[in-house]
């Protein structure tokens, strides 16, 4: 096999990216890359992390605690609706993903308040066996012929925005 049909050295490749890219410096601000690991001090030896905690930027450390709690809120409520059980008047949150598939979030207030649950836990049940509470079902259905809820969520995916 003459030069030119060598397989590249994939080490002498991946140093070279990393130079050309300057991945191994930027590896080294953060504490964890090439000829040794650092310590959140920058002193050479000990552990690492994987981003940067910005503590000599507090500015962007709001900024990226801000986005992170946004991200995190989007993600939990995502599409969720409102919707108010038409017998005991509790209120969760519901996200209809499709015909045969519907999300719930219940809160302790609703749990407590729920007629339907309040029976079983009379009866010596445990509520939190149960699939669902059929009254919220009805509620459900309704609110979606009613058309304050989507049969199927257009919000989009929480990892989307």
């Amino acid at each position: 096999m003459s030069s030119s049909q060598q397989p590249p050295d994939v080490d002498r490749l991946a140093r070279s990216m990393l130079l050309l890219h300057g991945h191994d410096d930027d590896e080294h601000a953060h504490g964890h890359g090439g000829g040794g690991e650092t310590k959140d001090s920058g002193e050479s030896g000990g552990s690492w992390r994987k981003a940067p905690d910005f503590a000599s930027d507090p500015d962007r450390a709001a900024a990226v605690r801000e986005s992170t709690q946004r991200d995190r809120e989007r993600y939990l409520t995502s599409g969720l609706v409102s919707i108010d059980c038409r017998f005991c008047h509790v209120a969760v949150s519901v996200k209809k993903l499709g015909p045969a598939h519907t999300a719930v979030q219940w809160n302790s207030e609703a749990t407590q308040r729920c007629a339907h649950f309040a029976e079983i836990r009379a009866s010596g049940g445990d509520p939190a066996r149960e699939r669902s509470c059929p009254r919220l079902a009805d509620s459900i259905k309704h609110a979606v012929a009613e058309g304050c809820l989507e049969e199927a969520s257009t919000a989009p995916s929480p990892g989307d925005g």
